[in-house]
């Protein structure tokens, strides 16, 4: 049995189709996040199952809200 809070390599498939629900930009895999190549959120994967939802997302260092990111980013 597998500990939940062990972290686990995504499919290279499924990775490479996700995208930020925000800026659509490109993923990382870094332990148990998945981090938007433009803009920084990072997601988590929970029981080896991404969570892509903007409002679970850790804002990047330096940003004290989604609102402020999406400014930064121009996005509406």
């Amino acid at each position: 049995m597998s500990d939940a809070t062990e972290s686990a390599t995504l499919d290279p498939a499924l990775l490479n189709v996700l995208r930020c629900p925000l800026t659509h930009s490109p993923l990382r895999q870094e332990s148990d996040r998945l981090i938007a190549e433009v803009g920084g959120l990072s997601y988590p994967i929970r029981d080896g199952i991404p969570v892509m939802l903007v409002e679970e997302a850790a804002l990047p260092p330096g940003v004290s809200s989604l609102d402020e990111l999406k400014q930064r980013l121009g996005i509406s």
